[in-house]
């Protein structure tokens, strides 16, 4: 199985949470070290020829990935009337069009396997909106349409495609908000809590395994409640 940016935050426990029930793992990073004990490619899910040999090289040491988490994803937000063209279509380039690519070439080796799990890492804000990131929330709510599109085509190959929706989470960058705004955000979900990185990867796994085998072109909320209705 394979995650893109699987070398930090969600990426990561989603990959560990792989590795812990004894599953072959994949990364793929852009930057930095892979975590150890994982098979790490470097790939910019940009640039067609660098997906390419990521997968080359996995399918090499692990054979046809059967398991795909399309993680990788950037942001740069601002408001609208201050975001450029190239904030905006880098962020698309990136979260929808990089999804897209790797779904595309890892579907090849599912069809000839005749079965196969596509999970894409959306948000919560691809449904419920946010001020500020017009161009992050046009890349997640895009994967919806894109996991129901594939879901629609390739079921008849026992190929299923889902969305995970994940809220706010406990990382570095959430630990550093200022104490007013961790108040401002927290009010806002019903269990008044950040879910862990674990609690997002516990639904990746589940989408993967037998027991979601007749799960497909769903959308997994891990929000705490915050997008209930969107």
């Amino acid at each position: 199985m394979l995650v893109t940016g699987g070398n930090r935050g969600i990426g990561r426990a989603i990959a560990q949470a792989f590795v812990d029930v004894g599953d072959d793992v994949a990364i793929t990073y852009r930057s930095g070290e892979p975590p150890p004990g994982l098979l790490g490619v470097r790939c910019d899910v940009t640039d067609p020829e660098s997906i390419d040999a990521a997968f080359a090289e996995v399918e090499d040491r692990h054979g046809p990935v059967e398991v795909l988490v399309a993680n990788a994803g950037i942001t740069k937000d601002t408001l609208l009337l201050r975001m450029s063209d190239e904030d905006f279509t880098d962020v698309i380039a990136t979260n929808l069009t990089g999804s897209f690519r790797v779904a595309k070439r890892a579907a090849k080796g599912m069809l000839r396997l005749r079965r196969g799990r596509v999970i894409f890492i959306s948000s919560v804000v691809g449904l419920l909106g946010s001020a500020g990131q017009v161009n992050y929330a046009a890349s997640k709510s895009g994967l919806v349409g894109m996991a129901r599109s594939m879901a629609r085509e390739l079921g008849s190959r026992n190929i299923t495609a889902n969305v995970v929706a994940p809220g706010f989470v406990e990382t570095e960058m959430t630990a550093e908000l200022p104490d007013a705004k961790r108040a401002e955000y927290l009010a806002q979900i019903p269990l008044r809590r950040y879910a862990t990185a674990e609690e997002v990867a516990g639904v990746v796994t589940f989408l993967a395994s037998d027991a979601a085998a007749y799960v497909t072109g769903a959308v997994v909320p891990v929000d705490g409640g915050l997008g209930m209705g969107h």
